[in-house]
């Protein structure tokens, strides 16, 4: 967490060296809800998580009496905490210091704000811990909206997202997606680090989308919105409706995430089919059902007798 974080906090380590592998305590992650709940303010009543130190906390350690302050760091011990941040460029009391070389609890000091520390590290947090998991597939921001396209392999996902990338839309990842569950209701995919702006075309093999195609071509990461599942003709005309009454989901790591099914024919544009079902399911997401409002149509024609 130091060295990921050292660019945007510029923070030192100042105490607490003898313990460079200190964890996070095991049950304080399965329990906490977010990772709002592994960073905050001093807080004498929330144990096992980062503890800031701001300036209004430095304050309250440094008005006490000796007495008093030496008995208000010593409880912060019992706390437990994995790291201890001063921030505001706040002068850590000695004996917060000296506590924390005796205990063993590394102590960071920056010249950032306490709440822009908390947000950095809440967000650095929320994706060390998530739950996380690989699927096949081509991840790509089609109109804005984070979009996995999958099927057996052959389909021709990765042709197929080249030929999107070349209508303007972006890469995240080919052929392995890391999906992060980020909050309760929020999957965000991200591609692995070996195959990074790359994607696998038959017959050519790998090509380089940020080179061949420049910087607007490849995204870091996308929240997952839509799953568009390719199969075969055969295969559509056995095992789905060809009008589904009911939107498709599938379950990513508790996550319902709204589905599609396209079939692979000869002749069809799936490149345009595609982004048209995006189109359709940004509208479903604004509250705009176009199937429902065919139902109600022909209810009400069929009460009129049309």
């Amino acid at each position: 967490m130091f060295e990921g974080q050292r660019a945007d906090l510029k923070w030192h380590w100042i105490a607490g060296h003898a313990h460079p592998e200190r964890r996070f305590d095991e049950v304080a992650v399965r329990d906490a809800q977010s990772a709002a709940d592994l960073v905050g303010y001093l807080n004498y009543i929330h144990p096992y998580r980062v503890q800031i130190v701001g300036r209004r906390e430095v304050e309250y350690l440094s008005i006490a009496s000796p007495e008093d302050q030496a008995r208000r760091i010593s409880r912060i011990v019992t706390l437990e905490p994995p790291v201890l941040v001063v921030a505001d460029g706040q002068t850590p009391p000695d004996q917060l210091v000296a506590m924390c070389e005796r205990a063993e609890i590394p102590l960071f000091v920056t010249e950032e704000s306490a709440g822009f520390v908390i947000d950095v590290l809440r967000s650095y947090l929320s994706l060390h811990f998530a739950e996380r998991t690989t699927r096949h597939g081509v991840f790509m921001d089609i109109l804005g909206l984070g979009v996995l396209l999958t099927g057996e392999s052959g389909l021709g996902k990765s042709e197929l997202g080249l030929e999107l990338i070349s209508r303007g839309n972006g890469l995240v990842a080919d052929d392995a997606v890391d999906l992060y569950r980020v909050s309760q209701s929020a999957i965000e995919g991200r591609c692995p680090e070996l195959l990074l702006n790359l994607l696998e075309v038959r017959g050519i093999g790998l090509l380089d989308i940020k080179a061949i195609f420049g910087e607007t071509a490849v995204r870091r990461k996308m929240r997952l919105k839509l799953i568009v599942h390719l199969v075969r003709k055969e295969t559509m005309e056995r095992d789905f409706e060809r009008l589904p009454y009911e939107p498709l989901y599938e379950d990513i790591l508790g996550v319902p995430v709204r589905k599609v099914v396209i079939a692979v024919d000869a002749g069809r544009n799936l490149a345009v089919l595609v982004e048209a079902a995006v189109r359709n399911s940004i509208l479903q997401l604004r509250g705009i059902d176009t199937y429902k409002e065919f139902i109600e149509r022909h209810q009400q024609a069929m009460l009129r007798g049309e």
